[in-house]
């Protein structure tokens, strides 16, 4: 079910934002080797990692460019063989090249025509959300195999949250699934708190399908951190201000993270 609040980033922003994030993210590997292994990502190295999201910026682009209302193939995204002896200029110039073209697609086409999307949404507006954080995501993978610093902005980083508690429309996600524990039940509820700003999530599993909203409830399972490590959190990745903290019904946040990533897989 949709959060209480709209997104609280404007189109422009998320069109601005990729550029932004992606520019960070090459900076991020400037001096880098591509063929540096990314913890993160098992399996791949740097190489890897930003072609892949070069490859999600150029998939994006197409299904924008061309008004898809069906599948695209996902090739370009997922097929990112380990090669050697790239060369990181020409890295860097794809990456800046596809994240350009990819805001400018966006902006031509406007928040409000009609495209596939690999989950709810059905307009410009959920791929400009998804790429951004996939780049933001993407950026802080580079920036730990880099041995760099990593921060998100307060309102992007809120906004990633939002998108995460907004995959409970994806169905599949409070489907029964042969010998795996019931996502619904009674008393099964989570609750997200930011350490650096005054955020809240709050999720209710208890119905017949999960809701959302922005509150300070009791709930089954707690989870404190930062704004950012709580993004980080949520993606599988070490927390890099401070830490989390979670309290109760872990097993119960496990499922609930293993479902809501389903999508993702």
């Amino acid at each position: 079910m949709a959060a209480t609040t709209g997104t609280p980033l404007s189109y422009d922003r998320y069109c601005a934002e990729i550029v932004h994030q992606t520019d960070l993210l090459r900076s991020a590997v400037k001096d880098a080797d591509p063929a540096a292994t990314v913890p993160t990502c098992p399996g791949w190295n740097l190489g890897q990692l930003i072609r892949h999201v070069n490859g999600a910026h150029r998939w994006v682009d197409t299904i924008v460019r061309t008004r898809a209302t069906e599948p695209v193939s996902d090739e370009l995204v997922n097929d990112t063989p380990r090669l050697t002896g790239e060369n990181p200029a020409e890295l860097d110039a794809r990456l800046a090249e596809g994240a350009a073209r990819l805001s400018e697609t966006l902006r031509t086409a406007g928040p409000d025509t009609p495209v596939w999307t690999v989950a709810p949404g059905g307009t410009p507006v959920f791929w400009a959300r998804r790429m951004t954080h996939e780049t933001a995501l993407h950026r802080a993978d580079a920036v730990l195999a880099a041995g760099g610093t990593y921060t998100l902005d307060e309102d992007v980083a809120r906004d990633a949250l939002d998108e995460w508690m907004g995959f409970h429309e994806v169905e599949e996600i409070a489907e029964d699934q042969p010998g795996a524990p019931a996502l619904l039940g009674p008393g099964r509820t989570l609750h997200f708190h930011a350490t650096d700003a005054p955020a809240e999530w709050f999720v209710d599993l208890t119905g017949d399908a999960p809701v959302w909203r922005h509150a300070h409830e009791k709930a089954a399972v707690a989870v404190r951190g930062t704004l950012t490590d709580l993004v980080l959190f949520l993606y599988g990745r070490p927390a890099v201000a401070g830490g989390i903290e979670t309290l109760g019904d872990r097993q119960l946040l496990d499922i609930w993270l293993e479902r809501t990533r389903f999508w993702l897989q």
